[in-house]
């Protein structure tokens, strides 16, 4: 029996997250606590599972609030470091009349580029059932090798590995720099989470399908997810695909947040049924959830303090069938 179902090592900050005009016609920006692994970690959280974080804040406002955020939100904090010489990253989130989002990170370094091989504890890795990373901390080396070192400890003592790109094109020195990282993380793997962008940035393929059979050439992944907005999601199992339809709310502000939701939903069901016999009914339930859950949060400014739970999920997606 495993003391954690999910540890996630990466980025925490905050998304200055826009929120109307001032009476002088200024942009008002909300400080949401954010980042996508905890986001993963605060969905899980809210569905009862046992969640740690691994990550470095700074020794400031924003840092200590993070922290009492995670506790708050009952996820484990005695691997979240603080750095007394950089500040709490942020990340200024605009989000454009079609709904897509540009961001601006004020990060340079900021604290979560700080974390250090030196601070992972191979103990705490040990006991836990899945690690999940994406690649926002492996934009630099220390922090890099920090991410590879955990997630060979992970899986060296029988975690499965989760990952999500979670590609943010400002933080990387070149794109070819980010692909060798997807590539490490889809080597290592288990389960993949990409997004419909992501899986034709990487392998060349507007398919869907064609892609994954590309990724899937070299890297034998059990279980893949693509994400696809507005068109919904595909899960790929062995020789199985499930598509489901995405729900649409009228009352969608903006989709921070949500792919790390779908994430969550997908770990949820990882830990409730394994990944060694899925079927397709599996899959398909699993992504319904998974896409109901991620509609929700795009109603909501921010995503790691509202996320929603299982009961709210599930009368959603029950309305919508």
């Amino acid at each position: 029996m495993k003391e954690y179902d999910v540890i996630a090592l990466g980025e925490l900050l905050i998304d200055m997250t826009d929120n109307g005009l001032s009476a002088q016609g200024n942009t008002l920006f909300e400080a949401n606590p954010g980042g996508a692994p905890c986001n993963v970690l605060a969905l899980l959280s809210g569905l009862g599972h046992r969640t740690g974080f691994i990550g470095k804040v700074g020794d400031d406002l924003f840092g200590r609030k993070l922290r009492e955020v995670l506790e708050e939100l009952r996820i484990d904090t005695s691997g979240l470091c603080v750095d007394p010489e950089c500040r709490t990253t942020l990340a200024f989130v605009e989000t454009k009349k079609d709904g897509d989002r540009d961001f601006s990170f004020y990060r340079n370094p900021g604290a979560d580029m700080q974390l250090k091989k030196s601070d992972i504890r191979e103990e705490m890795l040990g006991r836990t059932r899945i690690f999940h990373f994406g690649t926002l901390s492996m934009t630099h080396e220390g922090v890099r090798e920090a991410t590879r070192y955990a997630a060979e400890c992970a899986r060296a003592q029988g975690a499965l590995l989760s990952f999500d790109p979670n590609i943010r094109e400002p933080l990387w020195d070149t794109m070819e720099l980010a692909r060798e990282q997807v590539e490490y993380g889809l080597g290592i793997c288990d389960i993949l989470k990409i997004s419909d962008n992501e899986i034709t940035w990487f392998t060349g393929e507007d398919d869907y399908d064609r892609g994954v059979e590309k990724i899937r050439e070299r890297y034998p992944i059990p279980l893949i997810l693509v994400s696809m907005g507005k068109e919904g999601s595909r899960a790929y199992y062995k020789d199985m695909v499930a598509e489901r339809p995405a729900f649409i709310l009228p009352g969608t502000i903006e989709t921070t947040g949500a792919g790390d939701t779908f994430m969550g939903c997908v770990l949820h069901k990882v830990l409730d049924v394994g990944l060694d016999d899925m079927k397709v009914r599996d899959l398909e339930e699993m992504l319904e959830f998974a896409n109901g859950a991620a509609s929700i949060v795009t109603t909501r400014r921010g995503a790691l303090r509202v996320m929603p739970g299982k009961e709210e999920i599930e009368r959603m997606v029950s309305g919508h069938e």
